[in-house]
């Protein structure tokens, strides 16, 4: 399964990813990633949540992030779920075209080693593209 979150600045995008992984972080038997540009949110997170700061791995592209979760997945064979903070700051160029090419990657992904993406955005829901607006989590 893959999930977006998406809004403005200042809309509790951050709050309510955090609060979905701390709460998923109580049930599930796997293990969890919570991936953010910076360390902010650090200690929001419950100590079982492995945190990834993607501030040393500059990823240019929807190619380099989806290359950077295989890596990830490939360390780690009891993820159940991977959270995203800020897909649009991670990724230096996104457009329309490659957000449904990395939801395409990421669904197929998601599918063979059974894991789930949760992934917040900094944009308008108006603004994304039909394929991904199906995703968006209400």
């Amino acid at each position: 399964m893959v999930q977006f979150l998406a809004g403005g600045k200042g809309e509790g995008k951050t709050k309510k990813l955090i609060d979905l992984a701390n709460t998923n972080a109580k049930s599930t038997d796997g293990h969890l990633v919570f991936i953010d540009d910076d360390r902010r949110h650090i200690y929001d997170l419950k100590h079982s949540i492995r945190f990834v700061d993607t501030n040393s791995y500059p990823l240019y592209n929807y190619r380099e992030f989806i290359v950077f979760i295989y890596g990830i997945l490939s360390q780690d064979s009891d993820i159940k779920c991977i959270y995203v903070d800020g897909l649009t700051n991670i990724i230096k160029e996104i457009d329309n075209e490659s957000l449904v090419k990395l939801m395409e990657k990421l669904e197929a992904l998601s599918e063979r080693e059974e894991v789930d993406f949760v992934i917040s955005m900094n944009c308008k829901a108006e603004d994304l593209p039909d394929k991904v607006k199906k995703l968006l989590v209400a």
